[in-house]
């Protein structure tokens, strides 16, 4: 892992400015000004080292719940009803829709000594397990669901503050790479965390603690090990009010075409992913014979299988889109391997094809994470808003999350005759989605190569 300077100071530009921290040198810039530049200088690789550490702890904790506890919880709870689990994981999207971009413009606002980022990693980390303990607790259904709005909400808002610092801090040289980084940490984070949650499933409450309280930890030493600096001195320059708070939730169109045609396109594109992954666990256990409880086993491993041709994805679209300067040709190469991945699960029933189709997928899912959000910290409207329209670019990615799962619970039941949902058709059309989503990225996105 190399930096154009292995000398640099941990922090790159931004909010950091405000105020020195050990290893950079006191800055002679109005830090307000510098809020509005594009970040020059690279960071260093100990902070990368622990940006990718905390990036993983955010992915564990997200991604253990939503890809096998809550399916477990409603085995527990509600057998036979698997189409709950669409309805849980949508309305928690939906709430968190709902609050991200306030949090955001609070986050731009936020001046402490700790920054404007820091704060947001510690609340949302103690909303996160909070969540995570009510829904290892829950009785019945809907406490889970209200579990899963209050752990969705925190991880979301830790994993935000992380993709805020990396806007604030990363130069163009640098976005590639550490995106494929970090974007190869919530990669390998939910495979392991599904290996340590299997490991204690025979505890429902340890299946959701576990992973939460090792998030919780590599989240929280990131702001203590690699402070933000202090925000004090930035000058708040406009009021808030219920008309601004009202625009925050939308941008001019005419005004930033890029960046609604990269937002249109990821959103196209991750309704098709969240088709094909919110019934992952049903679909193995439909598709192998084996109860949900077992599935854990399969998912792992299938995983980590497909972690090393996440990671390949990953680096060499990160550091191939820094080094030939091109991101829209690898978003188009991410979205043909998608469709290769998901016609090969849609018509799977057996193990070596299940794997193919998990492997194409999950290199196809890291090379569009990673070089799409390059392309996004590169056409950002207002640096000086950049939580604010961060939480704006994370409707492209949690409407579907919130959309896909509930239009997918009635797609599967189309056209069924016995128990077996039909998650052909649901495959098919996250292909169709995925591959129109990589198209408008790559044909309509014309200020970034």
């Amino acid at each position: 892992m190399t930096t154009n300077n292995h000398e640099a100071p941990s922090l790159a530009g931004g909010v950091a400015a405000a105020q020195p921290v050990p290893g950079n040198q006191p800055s002679t810039t109005d830090p307000s000004t510098q809020l509005m530049e594009e970040p020059q200088a690279p960071v260093s690789r100990s902070y990368i080292f622990w940006l990718m550490l905390a990036s993983f702890g955010a992915s564990i904790a997200m991604m253990v719940p939503l890809s096998y506890g809550i399916a477990v919880r409603i085995t527990e709870l509600a057998p036979g009803q698997e189409q709950v689990l669409g309805f849980i994981t949508g309305i928690a999207q939906l709430v968190y829709l709902i609050i991200s971009p306030i949090v955001g413009i609070w986050s731009d606002r936020t001046r402490s000594r700790f920054g404007r980022r820091g704060p947001f990693i510690f609340l949302g980390t103690a909303i996160g397990l909070a969540g995570l303990v009510v829904m290892g607790l829950a009785p019945n259904l809907l406490l889970v669901g209200a579990g899963w709005i209050l752990g969705m909400s925190g991880w979301s808002i830790s994993g935000a503050a992380i993709q805020n610092l990396m806007a604030d801090k990363l130069p163009e040289g640098q976005r590639g790479r550490v995106s494929a980084l970090t974007g190869l940490m919530t990669q390998i984070a939910p495979v392991l965390g599904i290996g340590v949650a299997y490991a204690v499933s025979s505890n429902t409450l340890l299946v959701f603690v576990v992973p939460g309280v090792i998030g919780a930890v590599l989240l929280a030493l990131f702001p203590l090990i690699k402070p933000e600096g202090s925000s004090k001195n930035i000058v708040v320059d406009s009021q808030v009010t219920f008309r601004s708070v009202v625009a925050s939730y939308g941008f001019s169109v005419r005004k930033y075409p890029d960046f609604a045609w990269n937002w249109l396109g990821r959103f196209v594109f991750f309704m098709g992913l969240y088709f094909n992954t919110t019934f992952g666990t049903f679909f193995y256990a439909q598709r192998l014979g084996l109860p949900v409880r077992e599935v854990a086993g399969v998912v792992a491993t299938i995983g980590m299988l497909g972690v090393v041709a996440a990671a390949a994805g990953a680096l060499l679209g990160g550091f191939l889109s820094d080094k030939l300067r091109r991101r829209r040709l690898f978003v188009m190469i991410a979205a043909l391997l998608f469709v290769a991945g998901a016609l090969a699960e849609a018509f799977a029933w057996s193990l070596p094809q299940l794997i193919i189709g998990a492997v194409l997928m999950q290199t196809a899912i890291a090379v569009f994470a990673t070089v799409d959000q390059a392309i996004i910290f590169a056409i950002l409207p207002n640096r000086t808003e950049t939580a604010r329209y961060m939480a704006v670019v994370a409707f492209a990615q949690k409407i579907p999350s919130a959309v896909a799962p509930l239009i997918a619970s009635v797609i599967i039941t189309i056209g069924i005759t016995g128990t077996d949902k039909n998650y052909t058709f649901l495959y098919l059309s996250g292909a169709v989605l995925a591959l129109l989503g990589g198209s408008v990225i790559a044909l309509k996105v014309k200020s970034v190569r």
